[in-house]
């Protein structure tokens, strides 16, 4: 897959993609439907099936004091992207002087010059330029101007609500990763590399490792999970427990995912693990003690087990 991260043109000026435009945090189903219609479209024409993302994400730079919470890291945004069989990633770098494009300049800069478009696929409710005065009955007449067509993708439902991000997020705020899960398509997870911690949890007979989830992650808590390495001689769908939040009892002030795998005592410092987060067992919590907190980590290990060992989660 050829990863574009830059905002200069592509130097070739040949059209041969067909692109997919929005935001993508989280790939879920609704998304999903956008990259099916890309993919119907590219193989008979053998075009480029091409994705546009933008980093960070439109509404964090407009209100960064308010940052939007974060279903995906980049990382695991190219890796899935990968995964769906995109061939060009463009990741967008996007600020102010970005967003104050007029419609007419994206579409030229943009769609035409960078992406190099013949097709764009939009969800119906797809808006840009600055002001978002650009909708999709305006990006349908540009293309008509600079020879590319627009294919507008209504949303997909789930019990009778459009999925979305903003919902995706609401879910997984609330702990509920079934229905995050029936919105996604595939289990709610994160990756990242082993970071070397204070050693706390050695301490306390209760080992984890560490990984900087996205940030700010779009839930917290305690959580069963199972762990898979990138390196097949790690572990690989093993079960675990783990807490993600600012640790308010050690004076925690920045987020991170601890998670201590069951019966395992391999060393994992630098490599890359995915946590696959499988049920919802409480909210974090401030305890009174150490010796308060060891006593709940201990009953959430166990419950945790208990999760993992029920047919649906094995």
């Amino acid at each position: 897959m050829e990863l574009i991260r830059t905002r200069l043109p592509h130097r070739s000026t040949t059209r041969d993609a067909v692109v997919v435009i929005g935001n993508f945090d989280g790939l879920h189903l609704g998304h999903r439907a956008l990259i099916d219609r890309m993919h119907s479209l590219a193989k008979p024409l053998e075009l480029v099936p091409s994705l546009m993302c933008f980093e960070p994400l439109p509404a964090t730079v407009f209100d960064p004091s308010n940052p939007v919470l974060r279903l995906m890291s980049v990382r695991d945004k190219i890796i899935e992207t990968r995964r769906l069989g995109i061939q060009r990633l463009l990741m967008r770098p996007f600020n102010r002087a970005f967003a104050s494009l007029s419609p007419e300049a994206f579409v030229s800069e943009v769609i035409v010059r960078q992406a190099r478009a013949c097709h764009v696929i939009v969800g119906e409710d797809f808006r840009f330029g600055a002001s978002a005065r650009g909708d999709v009955d305006l990006l349908i007449h540009l293309g008509s101007s600079h020879g590319f067509e627009v294919h507008p993708v209504g949303a997909v439902e789930y019990f009778g609500e459009r999925i979305s991000s903003t919902r995706l997020r609401d879910r997984l705020a609330q702990g509920d990763l079934e229905t995050a899960e029936q919105m996604l398509g595939r289990p709610y997870a994160m990756s990242g590399r082993v970071l070397r911690g204070q050693q706390l949890g050695r301490e306390l007979d209760f080992p984890t490792v560490n990984i900087r989830p996205p940030m700010p992650p779009a839930l917290s808590g305690i959580f069963a999970v199972r762990v898979t390495a990138d390196d097949p001689a790690g572990p690989q769908n093993h079960p675990g427990v783990a807490s993600l939040g600012l640790r308010p009892t050690v004076g925690g002030k920045e987020w991170l995912l601890e998670v201590h795998l069951f019966d395992y005592d391999g060393a994992l410092y630098g490599q890359h693990l995915s946590v696959e987060f499988k049920s919802f067992i409480r909210h974090e919590k401030k305890f009174e003690s150490l010796d308060v907190m060891v006593e709940h980590m201990h009953r959430d290990a166990a419950k945790a087990r208990a999760d993992l060992s029920a047919p649906s989660h094995q």
